[in-house]
């Protein structure tokens, strides 16, 4: 039987603009409003931005058959990619207006597969190091018990 799933997304360099002007966690808290849109991945993927603060980015998925490998469990992409948008995105609230930032490297470890069943999954990231060219920062992937299902580090460069 054929599944489908269909997308729509906003210009993404328009919403980059936008942001350019905004402190790293007010352009956080914008796209958490709804008043800049949404990044096409999340919509892509499916998940969300849930909470920011200083330091601190949680992102919010419900893992479905659409994120399945040929060994029919999620891929672990995603939660790869939810674990690093919560460290990258962690980063982030602590730069101000105009500075940006991508990751130079990354380690994560899947220590449970997740499937269509798990539920809701959570990724948290928090910056252990902010400095003036690198910031470092952690990430766990959790269930809504509190299960962990992945956990990783990230460098991120700074970029001015």
């Amino acid at each position: 039987m054929t599944r489908s799933l269909t997308i729509s997304w906003e210009d993404p360099l328009a919403a980059h603009s936008a942001g350019r002007t905004l402190s790293g966690l007010a352009y956080m808290q914008e796209i958490i409003a709804g008043r800049i849109p949404l990044p096409p991945i999340m919509q892509l993927l499916g998940f969300r931005l849930a909470q920011v603060a200083e330091g601190l980015a949680v992102f919010e998925c419900e893992p479905g058959e659409q994120h399945y490998n040929p060994i029919g469990v999620v891929h672990g992409g995603l939660a790869m990619t939810l674990l690093d948008s919560a460290m990258g995105c962690s980063v982030h609230t602590r730069l101000p207006a105009g500075t940006g930032y991508t990751t130079l490297e990354a380690k994560v470890n899947l220590v449970r597969a997740i499937t269509a069943k798990t539920g809701l999954i959570r990724a948290t990231g928090k910056v252990i190091h902010l400095g003036g060219k690198t910031a470092t920062a952690e990430a766990r992937l959790e269930d809504a018990a509190g299960k962990l299902y992945a956990h990783s580090t990230t460098t991120c460069i700074i970029l001015g």
